[in-house]
């Protein structure tokens, strides 16, 4: 009986596979065990091949060459790694190895990187997938005993394959086509485009806005203060005379209170995390770009092996992991930090829709903790702070609703409106947990809010005399610009900024670019100077605008993207096929080259680059 090749997407998660399967022996680019070699990819081994590969023509950039259109798509292999690629080309060759193993990450990128190397060393032996969600030992004994036919991913890999030949087909003519008409290099992308175009349209409703000023008068009642209000209740007021009659008229008056009105709201748990959440949320309170945040989680999945895996689009957890959940409490239990949060769920597990339901699980889980041996002592400070938002959430879930009461308190006086505001909470619930468990990186000073007043206690007709009175002044605030925080839930949810009402359902579950993609489309753009950071905010260059200005709506439009996630999703599915969706790209490539051509936008002039690392050129002034 001959021997199994395993195929795994990185070296380090090659070496924990090969343990489990004993393959010790080191060789070449592998382990080597009596019934399985276990060798691996770094990262891509294979690309599209380059224009000028298909004919020389193409080596220099020209309109009249345009579009590109090859009939088929070619491979080669990618420079810096051809070393390993011949490593594997020859075990895949080798009379010994029977079978192979594709252990790349489980998703549509790693699919894509199994299935180029499999394509360009035209191997033709077959293959099972290894799909796990989960880096422990348990869990990869687990897939191994559990695995499929790989060409039961045939799907998803056309899906995959989609992906990366629109890409390239509309990046390669569109950047070349814009870059000739406007004499600058213009890096132009399916998903970069529409989700700079958002950044730009941002700053221009903040360059557009006027702000305003307004007043507001606020009453001191003694132990509690409220602010006047008009018969809709707003407290704004245009006219600074406006506001100094009111203050006049009032101070010193006795107010009597008309109605109190108490309201019970509560809050349910938040959901568990998938990729783009726990971007967010590390955004907001460690301000990590989404960049930062992934290779941290990827790092807690593969080396340390206390996360799920992190590149999915899912909260939910699935019917048959309720087993999991309990081992997993119980490993955090065993952590002094999570034990007294960990030990009440042990005697009740409460599993709602919002934490399990199989319907809503794609190719992967929600991030958890994963159930193996948990080490947080050994992470470093910032895979600390991933870690602590991930087993928090993780437990959360299972807390009650967080409680609290609104109370309202209406007062007259002078036949003037005053409305006061307190919350008081019934019960902390979840985000006791949260709190407890979750660094901040800074504690934010509470904002002065007549919400968070503690009232006294009072009763309709009471009478308050108001001790003191202030008028406040304040000023309209344009949009915020973009974080990454808030670009990330933009990209997730760009549906939203579509007309079409039947479009925009469509759109619910297609955004811009996949969980796994997103930041390093957002690093793209700050590489190739389309957007700057400054502090935690993205803002547009002057080559960032022009470039919105001088592409079609269609190409600035996040329904376009849109429609082809969409698309791509439907091919995994297996309710579109790979023909059509590739006939819509070839269109789309010869519309942006005709609309390239046109030159519509030839009053637009972009800024000269410097070209880094090289002096400018000079007129010399002397010696």
């Amino acid at each position: 009986m001959g021997k199994i090749l395993v195929i795994a997407e990185k070296p380090s998660v090659a070496r924990d596979i090969a343990k489990v399967l004993q393959a010790k022996q080191k060789g070449e680019g592998c382990l080597i065990g009596e019934r399985y070699v276990v060798s691996w990819a770094v990262g891509h081994l294979v690309t599209l091949a380059e224009p000028e590969e298909y004919d020389e023509k193409y080596k220099k950039w020209n309109f009249s060459t345009l579009p590109i259109l090859p009939e088929e798509m070619q491979l080669k292999a990618i420079k810096r790694t051809r070393d390993q690629l011949k490593i594997l080309h020859s075990w895949m060759h080798k009379r010994e190895i029977d079978s192979l193993i594709c252990a790349t990450d489980s998703g549509r990128e790693g699919e894509l990187i199994f299935r180029y190397i499999y394509e360009i060393t035209k191997c033709k032996k077959p293959f099972q997938r290894l799909w796990i969600s989960s880096m422990t030992e348990e869990a990869i004994k687990e897939g191994f005993r559990a695995l499929k036919d790989g060409r039961e991913y045939d799907l998803l890999y056309t899906s995959a394959k989609c992906r990366s030949e629109a890409d390239w087909l509309v990046g390669m003519n569109a950047t070349r086509a814009y870059t000739l008409q406007y004499h600058a290099l213009l890096s132009i992308g399916r998903v970069q485009t529409p989700t700079l175009a958002l950044i730009v349209e941002r700053q221009k409703e903040i360059d557009a806005f006027t702000a305003e000023d307004y007043f507001e008068v606020q009453a001191d009642f003694g132990g509690y203060t409220g602010l006047w209000i008009d018969r809709e209740e707003h407290t704004r007021i245009d006219r600074e005379d406006a506001a100094q009659a009111i203050l006049a008229k009032t101070n010193g008056k006795p107010a009597t209170i008309t109605k109190v009105e108490k309201e019970e709201k509560k809050t349910p748990p938040p959901l568990l995390y998938d990729l783009t959440e726990l971007q967010r949320e590390c955004n907001r309170k460690f301000g990590f770009s989404a960049k930062k945040t992934l290779d941290i989680a990827q790092s807690l999945y593969e080396k340390r092996k206390m996360i799920t895996y992190p590149r999915t689009d899912s909260r939910y957890l699935s019917e048959d992991m309720k087993g999991k959940v309990k081992s997993t409490i119980r490993r955090l239990q065993a952590l002094e930090e999570y034990a007294p949060y960990a030990e009440p769920l042990m005697q009740e597990i409460r599993c709602t829709k919002r934490i399990i339901d199989n319907a809503k699980v794609t190719d992967h889980h929600a991030i958890i903790p994963t159930d193996g041996k948990l080490r947080p002592e050994g992470l470093s400070e910032d895979e600390g702070k991933v870690f602590s938002l991930v087993a928090a959430r993780f437990l959360a879930v299972f807390y009650p609703y967080y409680r609290y009461e609104v109370t309202k308190v209406y007062a007259e006086a002078e036949q003037e409106r005053f409305l006061s505001k307190g919350t008081v909470v019934l019960e902390e619930g979840w985000q006791a947990v949260e709190k407890a468990l979750v660094p901040t990186a800074t504690k934010k000073k509470k904002a002065k809010n007549e919400e968070e007043q503690k009232l006294p206690f009072l009763q309709e007709s009471e009478v308050r005399t108001i001790c003191s009175m202030e008028l406040l002044r304040k000023r309209t605030k344009p949009p915020a610009p973009y974080t990454e925080s808030s670009l990330l839930s933009a990209m997730e949810n760009a549906g939203r900024f579509v007309e079409d009402e039947a479009l925009k359902e469509q759109m619910k579950d297609s955004g811009l670019g996949t969980p796994a993609t997103r930041a390093a489309i957002i690093e793209r753009l700050l590489t190739v100077g389309y957007l700057t950071r400054k502090g935690k905010n993205l803002l547009p260059t002057e080559k960032g605008r022009k470039l919105i200005e001088v592409v079609p709506q269609e190409m600035r439009s996040p329904q376009t993207t849109g429609k082809w996630e969409k698309g791509l999703s439907s091919i995994a599915k297996g309710k579109m096929t790979e023909e059509r969706f590739m006939a819509s790209i070839r269109r789309y490539v010869q519309f942006l080259i005709q609309d390239a051509a046109s030159g519509r936008r030839a009053d637009v002039i972009f800024p000269e680059e410097q070209v880094r690392g090289k002096r400018r050129k000079t007129n010399a002034f002397g010696k």
